[in-house]
């Protein structure tokens, strides 16, 4: 009877080990497929201003396709708590970026271009690489194209309203210059480069892209005696690394975009807004069902 006890307890410790190794397989085959589907697939991410409504309400919580572009990788990701800028590398995806696509992407400009991987913002493309953007009396349009950008009934209201309803902040856009004066109704045009562009540069148009050239070379950009100084050196073109977008909000009175602080580099593109998978009141609380699964369009 002992050593029936013993050989019973041994199966039962085996049993046991060989119960908690498949549990920890689980456990961590679980962890690793988490990781790789949000860094390569999709991320999720709660929506909290109305910048995009009606496409996104405040409250929404939207699935992100990172498929388009395609998922970003961080190539000094352990090196950034050190305060180095992030070296991204895109892995191809299965589509290029359209006009209309509703986009995820860090907030590029604080004190000029910055990559900061903790500050999102979601808007609508509007103009993609190598597109003449423009607005015509509030109405956005991009050079020989037909394409209807935006929300146009936002931007109807805009052109029908009186310029003086409109605050200063709101009314006037980028770069706020008074040899520019780009407004809300009237703005551009304004080329947006693709990568391995090559613009010529005067003193005029470098007010435009001296954020995008400071951020790809990390030299600061100065006006001297009509010249353009990148860093020491005088320029007068500059080809581009990457491509570039111009995002607007839907909700076009009051939508911090591409009309007040420039163009989005492409390494800030997280991926495209495809589903609000569910959606809550702010102030009730209550599931609003009726934009659970609705694709983002």
């Amino acid at each position: 009877m002992k050593e029936n006890t013993l050989t019973n307890m041994s199966y039962s410790w085996k049993s046991f080990f060989g119960n908690l190794r498949f549990g920890v397989k689980i456990f961590v085959i679980a962890i690793v497929l988490a990781i790789v589907l949000r860094v390569f697939l999709f991320a999720s991410f709660k929506i909290p201003s109305g910048s995009m409504e009606p496409a996104i309400m405040t409250g929404d919580y939207i699935i992100v396709n990172k498929q388009i572009p395609g998922p970003r990788i961080v190539k000094n990701f352990f090196s950034l708590s050190n305060g180095e800028k992030p070296l991204i590398k895109r892995i191809k995806g299965y589509r290029t970026i359209k006009r209309n696509d509703v986009l995820v992407f860090n907030l590029p400009y604080q004190d000029g271009i910055q990559l900061n991987l903790n500050l999102y913002y979601a808007k609508r493309c509007v103009a993609i690489p190598g597109d003449t953007f423009y607005i015509d009396n509030g109405i956005y349009k991009v050079k020989n194209s037909t394409d209807r950008l935006g929300n146009y009934e936002n931007q109807s209201a805009v052109s029908q309203r009186e310029d003086s309803t409109f605050q200063p902040v709101i009314y006037n856009c980028f770069p706020i210059d008074p040899a520019y004066h780009w407004t809300i109704k009237h703005f551009g045009p304004l080329y947006v480069p693709k990568k391995g562009d090559t613009l010529l540069l005067d003193t005029f148009n470098i007010k435009v892209y001296q954020n995008p050239v400071s951020y790809e070379t990390g030299k600061l950009i100065t006006i001297e005696n009509s010249h353009i100084l990148l860093g020491d050196s005088i320029i007068d073109n500059y080809t581009f690394q990457l491509n570039y977008y111009f995002m607007a909000g839907d909700f076009v009175f009051d939508s911090r975009d591409s009309r007040y602080w420039g163009l989005l580099p492409e390494d800030h593109i997280v991926g495209k807004a495809s589903v609000i998978w569910q959606s809550k009141d702010i102030n009730t609380g209550k599931r609003r069902w009726e934009r659970t699964l609705k694709t983002i369009k």
